[in-house]
């Protein structure tokens, strides 16, 4: 939780009272831009409450391709929504039930609840880290095989190490761990760290799947064009309307969504994807596969999909590309 003036007498709603209350207040304001202010504002605002949403940054969704965060943006306001970006919250109270919530701007909005989706702080604090000189309270920066920097008997996965703060991701990690203790308590000589090896945990730096389930859903897996350019790949992106797609028509009456590969053009080979529209979270484990895997397009081109389903976009896709 920020440290804002009045936050603590507020009681405000944090993703655990966001997904567990009984009942939908008339008005809810939303305080973030990520995945889960978008994910609860989506939610509320379809049980019937009047959300408006609070975002510091310039959009919705600032870790992946801005087209996600546009249009998840769209459908929110077409929904009934308010989203203001560039804005901040000063100071809340709570006067007779009801919420007030002050701007950065002077400004005040009113609301039966306030929920702060700005972020989370990893439980570490009562667990004895300072028993092994360690700072309590902080994230545990680890090596690829999880064993945290400095330790040869401590290992730290999940939200505890700020790799990759997903549930999947999480249970990833514990499997490469698992592997990596039992390699080293066997006393085997060297392990598996190479890039994709049995005891490195690579997928947390370059194949990262995530589904944020807004409406319409908003999927990736790897990289953006942004961060690809950022490493210093020479990469290109490759965009399609997902409305083209004949399962898309099946799928929904006005089916609108949105498609990216970007591409290695070093070695022609995906390093992210991002869709966003109706269902498209079924559709990522093929982009994750895709690029864990490292599969040349040239192969893709014949990994042929089913017609009439909303996966020939990676057939439209690479017919993009190819020109």
């Amino acid at each position: 939780m920020p440290d804002l003036p009045g936050l603590a007498d507020v009681k405000p709603w944090t993703s655990r009272e966001a997904t567990s209350a009984d009942q939908a207040p008339g008005r809810l304001l939303v305080v973030g831009g990520g995945v889960v202010a978008v994910e609860m504002a989506t939610a509320w605002q379809a049980l019937g409450s009047q959300v408006t949403v609070l975002v510091r940054g310039g959009g919705l969704l600032p870790r992946m391709e801005p087209f996600a965060g546009e249009l998840v943006q769209e459908a929110l306001a077409e929904a009934g929504a308010e989203v203001r970006c560039g804005v901040s919250v000063t100071a809340v109270r709570r006067e007779d039930g009801v919420v007030t919530a002050t701007l950065d701007d002077g400004s005040t909005l009113r609301a039966d609840e306030i929920l702060f989706a700005t972020g989370r702080a990893p439980r570490t604090d009562d667990i004895g880290l300072e028993t092994v000189g360690l700072e309590p309270g902080t994230y545990l920066k680890v090596d690829d095989s999880l064993r945290v920097e400095g330790s040869d008997w401590l290992y730290a996965v999940g939200d505890a190490n700020h790799r990759a703060l997903l549930t999947h991701q999480g249970k990833y990690q514990a499997r490469i761990a698992g592997a990596a203790i039992a390699a080293r308590a066997q006393g085997v000589p060297l392990l598996e760290t190479d890039r994709w090896g049995a005891h490195s945990a690579t997928a947390d730096h370059a194949a990262v799947p995530q589904v944020v389930f807004t409406d319409p859903e908003a999927a990736s897996a790897g990289l953006t064009l942004a961060e690809a350019e950022e490493a210093g790949h020479r990469v290109r992106a490759v965009d399609y309307d997902m409305s083209g797609v004949a399962g898309a028509g099946l799928y929904a009456d006005g089916y609108r969504g949105r498609a990216r590969m970007v591409v290695d053009l070093d070695r022609e080979i995906l390093l992210g994807v991002t869709f966003v529209g109706p269902g498209v979270g079924e559709l990522i484990h093929s982009a994750t596969m895709a690029i864990a895997g490292e599969i040349p397009l040239s192969r893709l081109w014949h990994a042929v999909p089913a017609y009439p389903t909303i996966s020939e976009v990676w057939l439209r896709l690479l017919e993009t590309y190819r020109g």
